[in-house]
């Protein structure tokens, strides 16, 4: 029978009975930065893929439903919080006629738990314009437990210069 003293205690030959570690061995490494960027990447592609779809749902599950979610649509006041961002969605979907919108210009920016993407929205079939619509946006994006989720968009429609 062991002895009951003996617990904790090394066993003959100086190995110990139980290592100790710092770190949990079974923790997954830290992602690359090049993992975050391609991860904010998809969710970006998955963002404009919902909004040409008018899909709700899909646009629904990339966003943070929390209070301190901001969007910016072109021509619209800042709407704050999950509740007016998803009602906005709703009502862009239901009223605005099926717009293409192609991504140019994209730049991506990873630091920490915070990711932000600037682009260009080309939409071509807005308001009618057979040419089409460029608006200049922003994505903020917050590292979340289940991946990265969308915390703030801002489009604004750029105007063509005279002369350009």
């Amino acid at each position: 029978m062991s002895d009951p003293s003996a617990a904790g205690r090394s066993p003959p030959g100086g190995s110990p009975a139980r290592r100790h570690y710092r770190v949990r061995i079974d923790a997954a490494p830290p992602p690359s930065p090049a993992d975050d960027e391609a991860a904010v990447r998809l969710v970006v592609e998955r963002f404009y893929a919902a909004f040409e779809a008018r899909d709700l749902d899909a646009m629904s599950d990339l966003w943070a439903h929390e209070d301190d979610v901001a969007c910016t649509h072109p021509g619209w006041a800042t709407l704050h919080g999950w509740a007016a961002v998803s009602a906005s969605w709703f009502a862009i979907f239901d009223q605005v006629a099926p717009l293409q919108v192609f991504v140019t210009d994209e730049r991506v920016r990873v630091d920490g738990d915070v990711a932000w993407v600037t682009l260009d929205e080309n939409l071509l079939g807005a308001a009618g314009d057979a040419v089409g619509t460029t608006a200049a946006a922003l994505n903020v994006l917050r590292r979340h437990a289940d991946g990265w989720r969308v915390v703030a968009h801002h489009g604004s429609v750029v105007e063509v210069r005279p002369g350009a």
